[in-house]
């Protein structure tokens, strides 16, 4: 499968990191599955730099990307959302949510989604109801507002900034690119550092 992620500048270093790790490593990934493709998309193929000061070079404009049924398109936090550069990956977005393609959205890219009114009849996590409200004049999604880390509404799965880890175990669930018990086992070994998880999570990697 494909899974694009979008670059922009400030990106939030933390916010992916277990998933482009875990997805490019294919480390946990059920190898019965088809091979995940991790492509970095930007509104241009000009280097940006995260949040961390780490240079990232994307591999393709989003010009260049015709995404289908079931692609993955992560859409990182940042500082720069607001900026007139990001709104054209928005614009796209709001076509292909309705073609299936999921979307992962998390922090500032909830943001600007919100303004887009992408959020208004879907379920929904974000940093806090009263911070869309806020800052987003074209959100009326209140009442599709779940107060949790992460949230997937069939092919849209929203975070707050600070659960990077609940944001990637819904993902990985989504795409369902791990068998159910790695899964479990990986997420529960990040969250609470018990060793037992560890041994799972291998027991869980042998076949059958």
């Amino acid at each position: 499968m494909k899974v694009y992620i979008y670059i922009l500048n400030t990106l939030a270093d933390w916010e992916i990191s277990y998933l482009t790790a875990e997805l490019n490593s294919g480390r946990y990934l059920d190898k019965t599955k088809p091979s995940v493709e991790l492509i970095k998309i930007g509104n241009t193929t000009e280097p940006i730099k995260t949040m961390g000061g780490i240079i990232i070079t994307p591999d393709e404009s989003i010009d260049n990307i015709r995404f289908k049924e079931d692609d993955l398109l992560i859409l990182p936090g940042a500082d720069t959302w607001m900026e007139e550069e990001n709104k054209k990956i928005i614009d796209i977005v709001s076509g292909i949510i309705n073609e299936k393609v999921i979307i992962a959205a998390i922090c500032g890219a909830t943001v600007a989604l919100a303004n887009k009114g992408i959020l208004n009849n879907r379920k929904h996590a974000s940093n806090d109801i009263e911070f869309l409200k806020m800052f987003c004049p074209e959100y009326t999604g209140e009442n599709f507002y779940l107060n949790q880390p992460a949230v997937t509404d069939d092919n849209l799965i929203t975070a707050s900034g600070i659960t990077p880890l609940e944001f990637s175990y819904e993902v990985l669930k989504r795409i369902n690119v791990m068998k159910a018990e790695t899964l479990e086992a990986w997420y529960q070994l990040y969250k609470t550092n018990e060793s037992k998880y560890f041994y799972t999570l291998m027991e869980s990697l042998k076949e059958a």
